[in-house]
């Protein structure tokens, strides 16, 4: 038996307004709440996605330069060069280093990393 069901996912941020904008971008959730200091997507199944603006934010390393990437999401796509370039159209930054063949790391606006897979992967 599950002790607590998961409801939000809050992302430290350089610029939360800049961001909840992307990722509404890429997930197509709604953004439901949005200030300078605090903004918040919400989607599937009453999920949420926050973000807060934190003074002096530095961006996680990639490839792991400054400690931990933290954390990372692993988004699927049905075509990755097609969900890569619509991502970086958003704002995110596609780096040279990519660890892999069958997914691409991207970085978002604030530096965070995360993945674009392809969905046929996941079966």
């Amino acid at each position: 038996m599950a002790v607590a069901s998961l409801k939000m996912v809050t992302l430290d941020s350089a610029d939360a307004r800049r961001d909840a904008q992307f990722w509404s971008g890429v997930l197509g959730w709604e953004v439901a709440h949005e200030t300078d200091a605090y903004a918040m997507l919400t989607g599937p199944g009453g999920i949420a996605l926050g973000f807060g603006t934190v003074a002096d934010h530095q961006a996680p390393g990639w490839p792991n330069e400054r400690g931990s990437k933290q954390f990372h999401f692993d988004l699927a796509v049905d075509d990755l060069d097609a969900g890569v370039a619509k991502c970086v159209e958003l704002g995110a930054t596609l780096p040279s280093e990519q660890p892999g063949d069958t997914w691409r790391v991207l970085l978002d606006p604030s530096g965070h990393p995360f993945c674009l897979t392809l969905a046929a992967n996941w079966g």
